[in-house]
């Protein structure tokens, strides 16, 4: 039987782990077994940001779009509502960006709406 030397492999394991973990403080980013226990905890919650991220940029635009909606008095409801039933298909992240940079395009795009 041929004797297999695992030092490579495990080393350029524990060297990837380690580079992962580059910022960590203290023993964090040093000690492979802590600094993997780390890795692993820090991907989990960059993962579970990912999702929320989405969440709060579709939470921002809500709001924005129904303040500018509130500006020229309707409910942010009663606007998506219009907006289907007038066959305009605008996302709420270009909405928001319009209210945010062109309030007087906003305004007519909901008096054009209403009519």
């Amino acid at each position: 039987m041929v004797r297999v030397k695992r030092g490579n492999v495990a080393k350029k394991r524990h060297k990837k782990v380690l580079k992962l973990a580059k910022g960590f403080r203290g023993t964090h980013s040093r000690l492979f077994r802590i600094a993997n226990q780390q890795v692993m905890k820090s991907l989990t919650y960059s993962y579970m940001g990912r999702k929320q991220n989405k969440r709060k940029f579709r939470q921002l635009w809500i709001t924005r779009i129904n303040s500018a909606a509130r500006i020229n008095k309707t409910k942010y409801s009663n606007f998506m509502n219009d907006l289907k039933l007038s066959k305009v298909f605008l996302n709420r992240k270009m909405l928001a960006q319009l209210s945010m940079v062109d309030p007087t395009a906003f305004t007519k795009l909901v008096t054009t709406i209403r009519k």
